[in-house]
């Protein structure tokens, strides 16, 4: 029972999973990819999600050999939302309390992505349905294809989103837009999702998608993980807090960091007039 229990804080990067894949598709590059893995079913999100994606995400997170995940799906599309079954059996096993707790625990599966220290990057082709918006809103980057297509589609089952679109998408699209993707549940382009915000680049195709995405993903991978870390943390930290407050948690965390090491290898480098070699967390 007690190794059970510290497999389940501590799952390693090879535990197999029904619903995810881990791949390094570059030794040493810290650039490890967290893909979707029910494409049959067009990455549809099962009971089985729920509980392997915070699993994945905290092994990836205390790996010191990973500095960026990039979270991708496997097939034609991203993510096609929540799996209908599971709709189907939550809505008939469950209920009153029950269903309420059922909702966080799924809600918490998605904010581990926040948790994850390490900056994750949505990569994105195909259909991003429901779910699958939810999980994007809680990602650090946002990257398509131009033949991606968005939906905040709950509504058309009855259903107010309820694992974080609602909360999270406003301030990145704006809230006006926000309550107009939420309330008619269009359908809109990986073009629109980059004049809107939601995205931050858009691709031609899937090629120059992993191309761009592997650049982008290797680039962030290089610098110092402390201060990446940092970044992420801060960002997050301040969405939540007034200016003050946010300049105020800074000063704090840099106060500590500061002395650390890759600050003194960054200042040599440049004398040096060489590539960094930073320390892993």
């Amino acid at each position: 029972l007690f190794t059970s229990f510290k497999l389940f804080l501590n799952p390693t990067m090879e535990e197999k999973f029904k619903t995810l894949e881990i791949v390094e598709k570059i030794p040493k590059s810290g650039v490890f990819y967290l893909n979707l893995n029910r494409p049959s079913q067009r990455n549809a999100l099962t009971h089985d999600f729920f509980s392997e994606f915070p699993k994945a995400l905290y092994a990836l997170d205390h790996n010191p050999d990973v500095n960026v995940i990039v979270l991708s799906g496997a097939g034609k599309h991203f993510c096609s939302g929540i799996d209908l079954s599971l709709l189907n059996s939550t809505a008939g096993e469950l209920s009153g309390e029950s269903l309420r707790r059922q909702i966080l625990a799924m809600q918490d599966s998605i904010t581990a992505l926040e948790r994850c220290r390490k900056p994750v990057i949505a990569s994105i082709h195909g259909g991003c349905i429901g779910g699958g918006i939810d999980i994007i809103t809680a990602c650090d980057i946002r990257v398509c294809t131009e033949d991606a297509f968005f939906s905040v589609k709950e509504v058309d089952l009855a259903l107010a989103a309820d694992l974080g679109s609602l909360q999270r998408l406003p301030s990145i699209v704006g809230f006006g837009n926000a309550m107009e993707l939420a309330l008619t549940a269009r359908r809109f382009s990986g073009l629109e999702a980059k004049e809107l915000g939601l995205v931050s680049g858009v691709f031609h195709s899937q090629h120059e998608l992993d191309e761009g995405v592997r650049e982008l993903a290797q680039g962030i991978a290089s610098k110092s993980p402390v201060a990446v870390v940092g970044t992420k943390t801060v960002l997050l930290k301040s969405r939540d807090l007034t200016v003050d407050q946010g300049l105020d948690f800074v000063a704090t965390l840099n106060s500590a960091r500061l002395l650390s090491s890759d600050l003194v290898e960054a200042v040599a480098a440049v004398k040096q007039k060489r590539r960094p070699v930073y320390s892993k967390l």
